[in-house]
């Protein structure tokens, strides 16, 4: 199957006209897709639909659509019959084979075996790395900022601003070298952007999967290599810790680390970087809520941070499969079954948020699901992400309060709510 954009679509009106799996729909204007969600929020039981048809993986037998803010809640809290580990939870068709080696990581595994990763990986943030990732924050920002500066208005906000900060944070927590900065940021944008052209030209299934595969091997050689040397002599990076950790009989194995790698690059890289450009438009649609904010900066950055991600809803969703028959809010769902949670269509669900295309940076309560849902599968990486943001928005609103964002261009992606490219006026 060819990945490609139809140029002529009929309005959506009903369900029935909805597919999910079809590459058509997520080509469409976002105000479609966000109708149609609307739509799907409406029925009384989630939808049923065909599993995307791709090359690389065998043909399954459909998911539900998990579209509520209320379904997600309770399916993210009963982990241990909705599984992350049975076929993956970042993809919907079940993650061939091969796959897993690069992508097999702690966000598609269930517990026990998750809970393990996610415990070694836990202890090697000590407190004193933690503070030290904190101020790099603050450097990195500000040196961002002052690049923006010299540049002038114009730049593409997302390169320039949007995806430098984290990626920074990222390659330095890890100690990867400034050299390869350029080299993480592309393989991460082959992994979560694979099915646009501009990442992989003439995006065939065959072609697609052949990119993957080839990013996460390049990306886990980069990091094997790395821990080859810090086992060695460490430099008190996360790499060094990780690769030293023998906590209670604990270490990860260089698969491990390699998947790890690629989990943080990509999460912490990529989702981080759509909020920041997302929260640049939200800035600019709403001008008043922009003054709002630069009236207290610091006072109301807690709460503009959570709306920006309610509203940016990165990762569009995550995937589990059932192992055991259950009901679930009145609706049975039997073993093998799949269940495919969209975030966001959850994070504008009227039933939890008032008025919920509004950006309100004095939101309160905001139970939104950007980082995921309740469980063992919450976001591992929510504080530095909001830090992040936090740090970057201070820095923007106090010195070029005026900057605003030009024309998105957006990711083509079912996955990602991203932006590739958007310019910046100041």
């Amino acid at each position: 199957m060819t990945v490609e954009k139809p140029q002529e679509r009929l309005p959506i009106t009903s369900c029935e006209q909805i597919d999910l799996s079809d590459w058509d729909f997520w080509a469409r204007p976002m105000a479609e897709r966000e109708h149609a969600f609307e739509l799907l929020r409406e029925r009384d039981t989630p939808m049923f639909f065909a599993e995307p048809e791709v090359s690389y993986a065998p043909p399954g037998q459909g998911y539900h659509a998990i579209v509520r803010h209320a379904d997600i809640l309770a399916i993210s809290r009963a982990s241990e019959v909705f599984s992350s580990a049975a076929g993956g939870a970042t993809n919907i068709n079940d993650m061939p084979p091969e796959f897993t080696e690069y992508f097999g990581s702690m966000i598609n595994m269930d517990d026990p075996r998750h809970a393990r990763l996610r415990r070694i990986v836990s202890r090697a943030f000590t407190p004193k790395m933690i503070q030290k990732f904190e101020e790099d924050v603050q450097v990195a920002a500000s040196t961002v900022v002052d690049e923006l500066l010299e540049k002038g208005p114009g730049c593409d906000f997302v390169s320039e601003v949007a995806a430098r900060l984290p990626l920074k944070i990222i390659c330095d927590m890890m100690g990867i070298p400034e050299k390869d900065y350029r080299f993480v940021y592309d393989r991460s944008n082959i992994v979560l952007g694979a099915s646009d052209s501009e990442y992989v030209p003439n995006a065939d299934m065959e072609s697609i999967a052949t990119a993957l595969l080839t990013a996460g091997a390049e990306l886990q050689q980069l990091v094997q290599e790395l821990a080859a040397e810090r086992a060695e002599k460490p430099t008190g990076d996360l790499i060094s810790a990780l690769v030293n950790a023998n906590l209670d009989g604990e270490r990860l194995t260089l698969q491990e680390l390699g998947s790890f790698f690629i989990l943080l690059v990509v999460a912490g890289n990529e989702t981080t970087r759509n909020a920041i450009s997302h929260g640049l438009l939200l800035l600019t649609a709403n001008p008043g809520q922009k003054q709002l904010w630069l009236s207290d900066i610091d006072g109301h950055a807690p709460k503009a941070v959570e709306e920006i991600v309610r509203l940016a809803s990165p990762v569009n969703y995550m995937r589990r499969k059932v192992t055991r028959d259950i009901t679930v809010n009145g609706v049975d769902y039997r073993e093998g079954d799949k269940a495919v949670m969209f975030y966001w269509s959850a994070n504008r669900d009227a039933a939890v948020f008032d008025d919920p295309y509004r950006f309100d940076i004095t939101r309160d309560p905001n139970p939104h699901v950007g980082f995921g849902g309740p469980g063992p599968h919450f976001c591992l990486g929510a504080h530095l992400a909001r830090r992040e943001i936090t740090v970057m928005f201070r820095e923007l609103l106090t010195r070029v309060p005026a900057i605003e964002a030009g024309r998105p261009k957006r990711l083509f992606s079912s996955f990602i709510n991203g932006v590739k490219h958007m310019p910046c006026e100041f």
